[in-house]
């Protein structure tokens, strides 16, 4: 049975992008000493791809001199790092979000969430890379998003559900898949000039952010029980509504598909908030809607692949019910972009991440597994 493009769109229902803005904005008292990374907090040192999205965002701030003064920073604490959720941001992969980097706001569900912008194919910050060039491509992005996409959104706010319906009828799944949703959203930015929808149309993980910002919108709604869903490369955790603790696990690596000269690369864990869209119906539990992602990945699914969807999504929200995730033993699949663990290399393929079902089983006494 196929299932309707709207029942994969339903957490999304009425999901606006509605701004552009610095951090600094989005969370007023967030001091400038926190950067914000993916997943659950860490026990210890982070991964050498963050470390390194760390050091750019200092620099970027204009916080450090080099890379040497802000590693120092880092290491002695006076720059710390928190889980970019727990303060109503998702950032993707490595990306280490600070004061003045700019965010998408989403407004959804009842509440706005924010993501922040992408800068661009690799090198990029969110796959840990230490080149310049990725700080002059964010702060292009920036310009060009405040100069000409913000007044835009402002003033006529594109619908995020709209845009996910177009891209799931073009075979995105809207997760590691977007090249629909892409061009959908340029369709939609009424008064947007030629070369601007061109390069929204070349960019497809631009719109990426402000599915997860929706998705995070959609989880903060009353009634549901997982708050964050995420990974830092080294765990992978969940926080369940109305707690401040993660409850976590080892990360493994994604399985899925390597990029030449990578097939014995050492991989970082699974990284990155962008698990919210997968736990929101999209992603791995959207994969009837991309059938080339399917194929591609066959080795990686599980053999109940395609039927997760009618057994963990909740058809009222459109959002995985941990309660289903324990009936069934069955975990959501998670798509995910793999990293180079060393960061030396960053992207070095993409794939599926599945959760561990001991992350699930926690939901009703708030435990934790050490990762």
């Amino acid at each position: 049975m196929t299932t309707p493009i709207a029942e994969f769109a339903r957490a999304f229902a009425g999901a606006r992008w509605v701004d552009v803005l610095p951090r600094s904005a989005a969370c007023p008292r967030l001091p400038a000493s926190v950067l914000l990374h993916a997943g659950p907090p860490y026990r210890g040192s982070p991964p050498a791809p963050v470390l390194h999205a760390a050091i750019q965002a200092l620099l970027y701030e204009g916080a450090a001199a080099d890379e040497r003064a802000a590693a120092r920073l880092l290491g002695e604490g006076a720059v710390r790092l928190e889980p970019a959720q727990d303060h109503g941001v998702a950032t993707p992969l490595a990306q280490v979000v600070s004061a003045s980097m700019p965010l998408f706001a989403v407004e959804g569900a009842g509440s706005v969430r924010f993501a922040p912008l992408v800068e661009g194919p690799p090198p990029a910050l969110r796959f840990g890379s230490l080149a310049p060039s990725c700080r002059d491509a964010l702060r292009q992005s920036d310009a060009w998003a405040a100069a000409v996409l913000a007044p835009l959104v402002r003033r006529q706010p594109p619908r995020l559900d709209e845009i996910i319906g177009v891209a799931l009828a073009q075979g995105d799944e809207c997760h590691a898949r977007t090249i629909a949703a892409g061009a959908a959203l340029a369709d939609r930015l009424a008064g947007l000039a030629d070369s601007d929808s061109a390069r929204l149309r070349t960019q497809p993980a631009f719109v990426l952010p402000l599915f997860m910002a929706a998705a995070a919108a959609a989880m903060a709604a009353p009634g549901q029980r997982v708050a964050a869903i995420g990974g830092n490369g080294i765990a992978f955790g969940v926080r369940w509504a109305g707690q401040a603790s993660w409850s976590t696990a080892p990360a493994l690596p994604p399985r899925g598909t390597r990029m030449d000269g990578h097939a014995a690369t050492a991989a970082l864990g699974a990284i990155g908030d962008s698990a919210v869209i997968d736990w929101c119906g999209l992603g791995g539990q959207a994969l009837s809607a991309a059938p080339s992602l399917a194929a591609e990945w066959q080795d990686a699914l599980p053999a109940d692949a395609a039927d997760l969807r009618a057994r963990l999504v909740d058809a009222h929200s459109g959002i995985v019910d941990p309660q289903r995730v324990r009936e069934h033993a069955l975990a959501p699949l998670v798509h995910l972009a793999i990293l180079d663990r060393s960061g030396a290399c960053g992207l070095i393929g993409r794939g599926v991440y599945i959760p561990p079902l001991q992350l699930f089983a926690a939901a009703d006494d708030g435990g934790a597994a050490a990762p």
